[in-house]
């Protein structure tokens, strides 16, 4: 605000900046406040000739001056709402007023008039916008965010691994802005658009960005791109946040259906509960019993499908079943959900009929199977045309998105974009889309032939998969075994060894202990020869019954094997435990129970979780060696193959024997188990097979 005179001015000339399009501007405009028109006149003057002088020069936030009018007082009392700032004062003045000028460090200082006191004062920059936080003092040009897709299913973050363009650069439709790291691997990131590359947000090297964030500005014009040069991250997210204000109010909830009365009676929800230590979601298989039926502590309630088998889960206390709130079949229940409602009387069954759990999240429940439609009788009529065939269900309508290259080598290849999915962002069509593409297969229709007449009816065929293939869906214990094996491949380190063993001797001694347990309905297995074996030897060689635990390697005094089993819904690993100190009758009778409880889903959770050494063993299916994956955070699987015959050298008068012979191969995690150690627990173990008597020792 500029003020001249010799008193008390009741007129100024305000001078408003602005900024259009990143360039500072000056407006003038006299206050009417009932002060003399000359003074007025000369404050306007004097601003003219001030923008005459600095001709096509732009005003910039560094030679813009401030002006402060220091006015005479009628009594020498101290003035109020000057704040601190460079060149300011707040002691008492009197006098004369006097024009002082102040050049501003990095932006000008807007003053106002202030009414404290009862007496005209002036506010800073920072009191005012302290006041008018709220109001926009000026706009950006047009311009777009750019943000952070999701560029695989699973992705949750990304690191920006490199950047292809630089601000200031123009951008072409389909142009590679940028690398990113996914959780799979790194992918392009390319722009639909063409536009220039105003502002990089997010530098070189970032981890963890999350979906969703401004990584960079795009504007449509080069002329945009300097009033985004001071542009920051933190003006972009405070830009995109609403305003509380403008939030709609939330909806009232809907009040949750009551039974009759004010209340339930007494009742208690059975909840999900974890069955075992890595359990996150279950899967209710079947339920055992019904609404209505008294339950009895003990009672097996409900089948239960769990990340590592199926397990019965039984009833606490003794009540009724009043309602079922999960039916059978649902998938992914969250642990802690509610199950069912027992009551303590049959008679307040009633009261949960219409029983509506609310505050929970809605657990879907798988559609019911469709039922079975009697096929129609064939058509007598001949002459009735065929069907024209439908068009491909994958062909997408309006336009189609996809990159300059993927357009070339679709026009090459005679490819309609129209019928790829595309593998980038919001559906776009790129080049290994175009590569991996397989045009749509039409099934042919089939033709039935009319039955002769009085021919007798043919019996019921059983339906043939139509389309190309099916999709089987994923069950918990599949989707866990998939994890592990990945954790394990990724972050074990593996090495290999295998080695022949001799199994003569075995099959002598196997045959006659049979024969002595025959009574006892006993049958050896090879199997359980091996297993004793590898105990003994895992105490031989302690390292290899040992186990990662990150921070430390754990020796484990006991030998607890996991032996693998096929089941319909995967693999599974029961242990026998002790393996070390139990007799070849007790480990066989241990997993040939194992074994029946594993494919029956019969399993409870400390019976397959945990083990010091695994044995996974196809000799039965005719293999001859393998290598297996390692059971986290086990150091070491053994891969067993077949017997088979083979000759080998011999002093007699033949020159050469015929043995039975198996390939086993080792596999082990070299942060624990050295080269030369897999090697010596190897040798241990022939030694005990093919001299079994030793395992008496």
């Amino acid at each position: 605000v500029l003020v001249r005179g010799g008193r008390v001015e009741r007129r100024a000339v305000k001078r408003d900046v602005l900024v259009r399009g990143g360039h500072w501007k000056v407006r003038e405009s006299v206050l009417n406040s009932g002060c003399s028109g000359a003074t007025a006149q000369r404050a306007l003057k004097h601003t003219q000739a001030h923008r005459k002088a600095a001709g096509a020069k732009r005003y910039t936030n560094r030679n813009m001056l401030r002006w402060v009018a220091r006015l005479r007082h009628g009594v020498g009392a101290p003035r109020s709402g000057l704040g601190s700032g460079p060149g300011l004062s707040t002691r008492s003045v009197s006098g004369t007023c006097r024009l002082r000028s102040y050049h501003a460090g990095v932006r000008p200082v807007c003053c106002a008039t202030a009414m404290g006191a009862g007496r005209p004062g002036f506010l800073l920059s920072s009191q005012i916008a302290s006041r008018y936080q709220g109001r926009r003092l000026y706009s950006l040009p047009p311009h777009q965010k750019v943000v952070l897709p999701a560029l695989s299913p699973t992705m949750q973050l990304g690191t920006i691994a490199r950047w292809e363009k630089k601000e200031g650069d123009k951008i072409n439709e389909g142009d590679l802005i940028a690398e990113v790291e996914t959780d799979k691997a790194t992918v392009g990131f390319e722009l639909l658009e063409e536009c220039y590359l105003a502002k990089i947000l997010v530098a070189e090297g970032t981890r963890d960005v999350a979906i969703g964030a401004v990584i960079c500005i795009t504007v449509d014009s080069a002329d945009h791109i300097p009033a985004f040069k001071d542009y920051t991250l933190e003006m972009a997210s405070a830009s995109a946040a609403p305003t509380p204000a403008a939030a709609p109010p939330p909806p009232p909830p809907a009040a949750p259906p009551q039974a009759p009365g004010s209340s339930y009676p007494p009742h208690m929800k059975v909840l999900l509960p974890a069955l075992s230590p890595t359990m996150t979601m279950g899967t209710v298989q079947r339920w055992e019993k019904k609404v209505g039926e008294k339950l009895s502590e003990g009672d097996l309630l409900a089948e239960i499908e769990t990340d590592k088998a199926t397990i019965g889960f039984e009833v606490q206390e003794e009540g009724y079943l009043a309602k079922i709130m999960v039916s059978e079949g649902t998938r992914d229940v969250p642990l802690g959900a509610p199950l069912c409602i027992i009551v303590e009387r049959e008679s307040d069954i009633q009261a949960f009929a219409d029983y509506v759990e609310t505050g929970v999240a809605e657990i879907k429940t798988p559609p019911p199977a469709p039922a079975p439609v009697a096929a129609a009788p064939p058509s007598v009529q001949m002459s009735t045309p065929a069907p024209a065939p439908a068009a491909p269900a994958g062909t997408k309508k309006g336009r189609v998105f996809s990159s300059p290259l993927a357009k070339k080598l679709a026009a090459e290849k005679g490819i309609d974009l129209a019928q790829v999915a595309g593998s980038g962002p919001d559906g776009r069509v790129t080049r290994k889309d175009i590569e991996s593409f397989v045009p749509p297969k039409v099934a042919p229709t089939p033709v039935a032939a009319a039955p002769a007449p009085g021919a007798p009816p043919s019996p019921a065929v059983a339906a043939v998969p139509t389309g190309t293939f099916t999709d089987v869906p994923i069950s918990n214990i599949r989707r866990v075994i998939a994890q592990r094996l990945m954790q394990s491949k990724q972050t074990i380190p593996h090495y290999y060894l295998s080695i022949d063993v001799n199994m003569d001797q075995v099959l002598e001694l196997r045959k006659e202990l049979n024969e002595e347990v025959k009574a006892e309905n006993i049958k050896l297995s090879v199997n359980d020869f091996i297993i004793k074996a590898s105990a003994l030897a895992c105490l031989k060689v302690p390292e290899a019954n040992s186990s990662w635990m990150d921070t430390v390697i754990r020796q484990n005094h006991v030998v607890d094997i996991s032996v693998a089993v096929s089941t319909a819904n995967g693999l599974i690993t029961p242990i026998v435990f002790n393996s070390h100190i139990k007799g070849l009758a007790s480990i066989s009778r241990d997993v040939t129970s194992l074994a029946t409880r594993a494919r029956d889903g019969k399993l409870q959770p400390h019976e397959f979780q945990g083990g010091t050494f695994t044995i996974s063993n196809l000799g039965m299916f005719g293999i001859k060696n393998f290598s297996a994956i390692i059971n986290p955070p086990q150091a070491c699987i053994l891969a067993v193959g077949g017997s088979e015959k083979r000759l080998l050298p011999a002093d007699n008068e033949r020159g050469f024997d015929v043995a039975s012979m198996m390939s086993v191969t080792l596999s082990c995690d070299h942060r624990v188990v050295d080269g030369a150690v897999g090697a010596q627990w190897l040798a241990e173990f022939r030694k005990l097979l093919e001299k079994p008597v030793t395992m008496l020792l």
